[in-house]
């Protein structure tokens, strides 16, 4: 298994009480790395370790997961995406990056798109990894179709329910998802997938909160973007599964909304596509950097 073993652990405090950790590594310019759900920055192992060849590679745990701060919440409020991107910024600037390239995975994606919109002046370039921004998600899942994302609507509910169900059965409820969403399950072997369902275990009441604020304060927010035509300023990838096809909305249509200078990639793996196909990412990644 790919490690990061020649990346530093640290620990930047981002935010009054708050502090993400991260591994960074490698040297050139900087690219950030947000991992998705339900995993930590360990999603990014084989990527990262090919980009670190000739760039600063930094890949936190997201506010809320893994080894970063876990503020209490109940309501989302501490995770609505726009706080978690204002975190992202704040750790690059703690580490002397003013500028930086960034990449985000399903939840890390939100994040991305957030600052993205919030902090063009920082975000050289962007890339956006199996998701949909948060106000479309909402408005493309319909009828039975939408059961592919019960968890959106479970983890929405007021606080309470949601934490007691998940908490109750957490690795039966966490790996579904690393089940269902993977076409080659070996690509998360058995060591990894272990450390994913000790870290989302131990952090049931943020993740919850964490998608309990996208079903509320961050639809105001883009939504807010949107009626002031808020855009994706800077190049943008998107490399997705093809959920048009499959929820029945032209997924172009959709970030070209967003994102005048956007290409859209279809990928043929399952969600986990930095694990499942890394080559395809850092690829990706390597051509988005060039434009």
């Amino acid at each position: 298994m790919t490690t990061f073993a020649d990346f530093d652990q640290l620990t930047v405090p981002v935010a009054e009480g708050v502090s993400l950790r991260a591994a960074v590594g490698g040297t050139g310019t900087p690219i950030v790395l947000l991992h998705g759900f339900p995993q930590t920055h360990l999603m990014w192992r084989h990527v990262a370790a090919d980009l670190a060849a000739d760039h600063t590679v930094i890949c936190p745990d997201l506010r809320g997961y893994g080894a970063s701060s876990k503020p209490h919440s109940p309501d989302g409020t501490a995770y609505a995406k726009r706080t978690m991107a204002a975190d992202v910024v704040a750790l690059a600037r703690g580490l002397g990056h003013d500028r930086f390239a960034l990449a985000g995975h399903d939840r890390g994606a939100l994040v991305a798109f957030r600052a993205g919109l919030d902090h063009p002046d920082a975000i050289s370039h962007l890339a956006l990894l199996d998701t949909v921004p948060t106000l479309d998600m909402w408005s493309v899942l319909h009828g039975v179709d939408a059961a592919v994302a019960f968890h959106l609507y479970l983890m929405a509910q007021p606080a309470g329910l949601p934490e007691q169900l998940i908490a109750g059965a957490p690795d039966a409820f966490f790996a579904y998802f690393l089940d269902i969403w993977t076409r080659r399950p070996e690509a998360i072997p058995a060591e990894v997938r272990a450390e994913y369902l000790r870290a989302s275990r131990e952090a049931v009441p943020s993740i919850v909160a964490d998608y309990r604020a996208s079903a509320t304060i961050d639809v105001a927010d883009d939504t807010a973007a949107r009626d002031a035509g808020a855009k994706l300023t800077m190049p943008v990838t998107v490399l997705a599964q093809d959920w048009g096809a499959v929820l029945g909305y032209d997924a172009s249509a959709v970030w070209r909304a967003w994102a005048p200078d956007v290409t859209l990639e279809t990928v043929t793996c399952g969600h986990f596509m930095a694990e499942e196909d890394p080559a395809a990412v850092s690829k990706a990644l390597r051509t988005l950097l060039t434009r």
